[in-house]
Order: C-alpha cells, then structure tokens, then sequence
C-alpha cells in the first residue's frame, strides 16, 4: 500500500450513507409495515440482500430489483414494498455535524467532494443534505460502474477533478473503503460516529494535517 506523501490537505471526500446521510433498512422498512415480522421480511427482501449492492454498482435496474424483492416476500407485502421503494430516500436524515463541518470547511477554502456507493436514484436522498450545494463534485458507483473500496473509483474522482490523491482526506464509515482510499494514494479517516471517530475528530485530523 503506497504511503500519502506530506502534502497539505486541500480536499475533504465524503462518503454519504452512515457519514453524511443515515442509512438504515430495518428502520425504513419499519415505517412502510405494521408489524415487526413484516418489516423483517421487507428487510430482508429489500435492503437486506447482496441484490442491493448489485443496484449500487449500476449491474441491476430498479425494476430488477424490485421484481427480485416481490419474489421474496408474501403477496399481500406487495403495495408495501412498492410504498418503501418510492419514498425510503425521504426518510434518509442528514447528520447535522458532518454536515455543518463540510460547510464550514468549504467556506475556509477546502475542496468538498462526494464518493458514494450509491444507485443512480442517489438525488433523491441526498437532496435534502444541507451540504449538497456546497459540493464541488461528486462521484456515485452505480453511474460509473465501479465500487468503492475498488481504488480505480477513488483514482477516477481525483481524475475527473484534477485532485492529487496526496491532499485528500476520505472519510468512510466502512473500514474497508478508508484501506482503499490508503491505497489510492489518500489519507482516509473512519467514520463511526463514536468519541475519536465523530465529526469533531475529524475536524481536527483535517487541521492537523493541513
């Protein structure tokens, strides 16, 4: 694995889902279900399933996918699936700290930048993240055919907007998509919402090595 070399960070790159944005399936398919039972089954046929990464890596459509999860559920959870498919991403809350932080970042000159796995409908959920705006570029894996911790996608985002992989940090709450970052050529922070791994950690690892 190459080590950054002692450039300054100029660039801060966001994973959404678990950084910026929460994911959570068992939570969304609760809200489209009456029962625990049946919102276990929604999960399980819907967000739950490696058909979901298929979606994020652009080799399935949605209706694939929503085709796949009826075929895995009783009919009678049909109208709820097709409820939970359309409207999930409104469910999908910004964090406010890594938010705020990003803005804040922004606004003292750091490059902001987005690097999802994430299906092509990514939009609808960040769309209401109070940092979208802000971003000066952004790469989603299902548009692009590649996934995260695949280091050609981080190599394509530094690419597509000049970026010298040494300035960037990448913040992920995967550990394994921060080792491919490192091995990008990035530094990498991972991002678990726990004390030493929250946004105020973060803010100052950026500050540090800035």
């Amino acid at each position: 694995m190459p080590e950054p070399t002692s450039k300054l960070i100029r660039n801060i790159v966001f994973d959404m889902g678990g950084v910026l944005m929460n994911f959570d399936g068992p939570y969304f398919a609760s809200l489209f279900t009456d029962t625990p039972e049946d919102a276990e089954l929604l999960q399980g046929a819907l967000f739950g399933t490696t058909m979901w990464s298929l979606l994020d890596s652009g080799t399935i459509t949605h209706e694939t996918m929503r085709r796949y999860a009826e075929s895995h559920l009783p009919e009678r959870l049909h109208p709820n699936l097709h409820e939970c498919i359309a409207h999930w991403p409104e469910h999908s809350e910004p964090f406010s700290a890594t938010n705020d932080l990003a803005i804040r970042l922004k606004g003292e000159g750091y490059g902001i930048y987005l690097l999802s796995n994430a299906s092509t409908r990514i939009m609808e959920q960040l769309g209401h993240a109070p940092v979208l705006p802000h971003l000066d570029g952004y790469v989603v894996s299902a548009m692009e055919r590649l996934m995260k911790p695949d280091p050609a996608i981080y190599q394509l985002l530094c690419v597509r907007y000049d970026l010298d992989p040494a300035e960037c940090v990448f913040v992920d709450d995967n550990l394994d998509n921060c080792i491919g970052a490192e091995a990008a050529g990035m530094r990498s922070f991972h991002f678990t919402r726990e004390p030493g791994h929250d946004a105020a950690a973060l803010e100052a690892f950026v500050r540090e090595l800035s």
